[in-house]
């Protein structure tokens, strides 16, 4: 049986930046605070955690004064700077630039619409960390939304300005775009798309362009794993892209959560992960396979 790892898979430049910004920090600081899992995979946070790198929440952070915070690669809105200001909290800031660049579109588009009576639509998941950063720039006022069922939210008689947290699919981003149009033409069949809707693909391409690569890697294997946190977003987008191609795929965060019998008659097994999934964790699952007492070929 050959096992096989996805050379395309594991972190985008984005995590590995933060997680080697805590690191260097961790070399002199005992202790390092991160507003939020640093990367969405219990293994890594726990690696870290070992490290001194303490994760807290916001209602945590009201309680800081006088130390270190990390700002992870998801971004974070004004208020966690005003706050870290206010009690004298040093940031080391690991914002993504991708993320970072997206925060300063939003706030122009928000300024805009502002004056345009309009609304702010972002596609993403509600409560997501880099949701939050990215509604923090329209003073909480943008609409996000995840499902169809969500576009119900959106005023359609009123310009549209729509942007995608940048771990979402390519595929349902263009496919809410399409649902908003035909909604506004419903409402004005007259209505100039151009003025309505104003759609910015936002998705960060380190994480799109997996998409493609992925497909062609779940065909080429007889059985895919997929190694993943399960709070990761990216991680879920990218396994269904999997499962699409592949009927025998697995979603497991690491490997004691393998089953020897999805290797029965199997030539070929095939390794991937998330954006937030770390190189050594996907090694770790590709030896245990290996060391898997051989069933009937």
């Amino acid at each position: 049986m050959k096992v096989t790892i996805d050379k395309n898979s594991g972190y985008c430049f984005g995590v590995e930046y933060a997680i080697q910004m805590a690191e260097d920090e961790m070399e002199t600081a005992e202790v390092l605070y991160c507003l939020g899992d640093i990367v969405h995979n219990s293994m890594e946070v726990k690696r870290l955690h070992d490290k001194g790198l303490r994760i807290i929440d916001r209602e945590q952070m009201k309680e800081l004064h006088d130390c270190k915070l990390l700002i992870r690669a998801h971004g974070e809105p004004p208020a966690t700077y005003e706050l870290a200001l206010k009690n004298n909290i040093e940031l080391i800031d690991a914002s993504c630039p991708v993320v970072l660049k997206l925060q300063n579109r939003v706030k122009h588009a928000f300024d805009k619409m502002e004056e345009e009576n309009g609304q702010i639509v972002i596609y993403g998941q509600v409560g997501h960390a880099e949701v939050i950063g990215l509604t923090g720039q329209t003073q909480d006022k943008a609409i996000v939304i995840t499902t169809e069922e969500d576009l119900d939210k959106i005023d359609f008689s009123r310009p549209v300005s729509l942007f995608s947290q940048t771990t979402k699919s390519t595929q349902g981003f263009y496919k809410m775009k399409d649902r908003i149009e035909e909604r506004i033409q419903k409402i004005n069949p007259e209505a100039s798309l151009d003025v309505m809707l104003d759609a910015n693909d936002s998705i960060c391409r380190q994480v799109s362009n997996r998409e493609p690569q992925l497909r062609k890697f779940s065909h080429e294997h007889d059985v895919i794993v997929f190694v993943s946190g399960k709070k990761s977003s990216n991680g879920k987008a990218l396994f269904g892209v999997c499962q699409s191609e592949n009927s025998r795929s697995y979603f497991i965060e690491n490997e004691t959560e393998l089953n020897v019998e999805w290797f029965d008659n199997v030539e070929s097994v095939g390794i991937c992960g998330a954006t937030s999934t770390p190189m050594w964790l996907m090694e770790n699952v590709a030896r245990y396979i290996e060391n898997l007492p051989m069933m009937a070929h």
